[in-house]
């Protein structure tokens, strides 16, 4: 991402880039890599889109963060952050995750912290 950010300083025209590695997967893929490599079992259940926003707007209550917004769901189904086009990295995730599986899910970091603090 840093590269893309200071390859695009210099353009001189707009362009929008996929923020995109060499690897692409679909989101049941992302979470069962993510679980493999922090030696989790994980149970996926698919719910209605309006069942699993409600779930998350729930749990949102809990954790007193906004988990996923509804303009993020519908994101999601109509594959908004799938890439359009060639990969803009060079990281392969499965690279990143296996040197970096440590740090990952050690700190909850809030949404809504991060903007209203």
């Amino acid at each position: 991402m840093a590269g893309l950010i200071v390859n695009s300083v210099e353009q001189r025209q707009n362009e929008i880039l996929d923020a995109v590695g060499p690897e692409t997967f679909t989101f049941e893929e992302l979470v069962h890599l993510i679980a493999a490599q922090l030696g989790q079992r994980i149970r996926i259940i698919h719910l209605p889109a309006p069942l699993a926003y409600l779930s998350t707007r729930f749990a949102g209550l809990f954790l007193r963060d906004v988990v996923l917004t509804w303009q993020e769901y519908q994101g999601l189904m109509t594959n908004l952050l799938g890439p359009q086009g060639p990969s803009t990295g060079q990281t392969r995730l499965t690279e990143w995750l296996s040197h970096n599986c440590a740090g990952l899910g050690t700190h909850y970091a809030s949404e809504l912290a991060r903007h209203y603090r």
